[in-house]
């Protein structure tokens, strides 16, 4: 915890409400459904396969017949959808991938196309690497919770130097959780951009911030949040910000997909998240800035 902000409102936090919201963080990382397959991209012989994400029967079943040199595998080593794309390039891959989610989308499967390209490194990947490699693939974001990749994403817990916390109430029409409270900034984060730069980008769209200094943004570590909502699984690595916002700061959303900002104090924001109000993720992002989530 790196911000005197966010010192001051863990401190009006009691040793309850630390361990309320710890344990309300937890809650956002849940353990897969058992009947959930793999979805392994593979090499040649010899090789090991590479996770990609988890499918549905139904999925795999349907992804099998829309890419080539892909079929389901039920035992062996790596049970699961195995597609053998490892030797093409990666736009190769993200061109066939990206052409099945397409077809699937017209066939009103695929939900919340944002016509917005994901980069995918590998399963493991907590933070997206800075040396210019090349991804696995990339393909529409919605197509990321249809297969079950993992994904990430930059929330920012935006405090005030006397320990108040700016939240913004998610727009009813929003694809994910519409109507629900959640950090003062929080998006997903695009093939190609850097967590930094998504995060003054998503200050500006969504609070309408244009932030030319960034040293008031300080990074705050990440977390993983895992569970099963009706896009498919939604695995994703949160990588968290504590802001310092200025003193006498309003903020005014720019996209219309911020409803409203509440002003809260550490209590009425524990009240909120007790009364489950917040998203899972909010709540695991501001734990994680607040020094009270666990490891990703």
């Amino acid at each position: 915890m790196n911000l005197p902000g966010a010192q001051a409102f863990a401190a009006k936090l009691g040793s309850t409400q630390r361990q309320q919201l710890a344990q309300a963080a937890r809650r956002a990382l849940a353990p897969p459904p058992p009947d959930l397959q793999i979805f392994w991209l593979e090499g040649d012989s010899g090789t090991p396969p590479q996770r990609l994400g988890l499918l549905s029967p139904e999925r795999s079943a349907l992804l099998a017949t829309l890419l080539p040199d892909c079929r389901y595998q039920p035992q062996g080593d790596h049970p699961g959808l195995h597609w053998r794309a490892l030797q093409i390039s990666s736009a190769e891959r993200s061109a066939l991938l990206q052409g099945a989610l397409a077809h699937c989308h017209a066939q009103g499967l695929v939900h919340g196309w944002r016509n917005e390209a994901f980069a995918f490194w590998h399963h493991h990947c907590l933070t997206p690497p800075d040396d210019g490699r090349e991804p696995v693939l990339t393909v529409e974001r919605a197509g990321f919770r249809f297969l079950g990749m993992r994904s990430h994403a930059v929330h920012i817990n935006g405090f005030t130097a006397n320990g108040q916390l700016w939240c913004g109430r998610r727009s009813p029409t929003k694809a994910t959780d519409p109507g629900r409270l959640d950090n003062v900034t929080a998006g997903g984060l695009p093939a190609g951009e850097t967590p930094l730069g998504c995060a003054v980008r998503e200050l500006h769209e969504e609070a309408g911030t244009v932030l030319a200094d960034t040293s008031s943004l300080h990074a705050s570590g990440l977390v993983r949040t895992a569970r099963l909502d009706t896009g498919g699984w939604h695995d994703e690595t949160l990588l968290v910000y504590n802001w310092a916002c200025p003193e006498g700061w309003v903020p005014h959303n720019q996209d219309g997909e911020v409803a409203e900002f509440l002003y809260l104090s550490a209590a009425h924001t524990m009240e909120r998240i007790i009364g489950g109000e917040f998203t899972l993720d909010a709540v695991a992002s501001l734990a994680q800035g607040l020094g009270l989530a666990g490891s990703p």
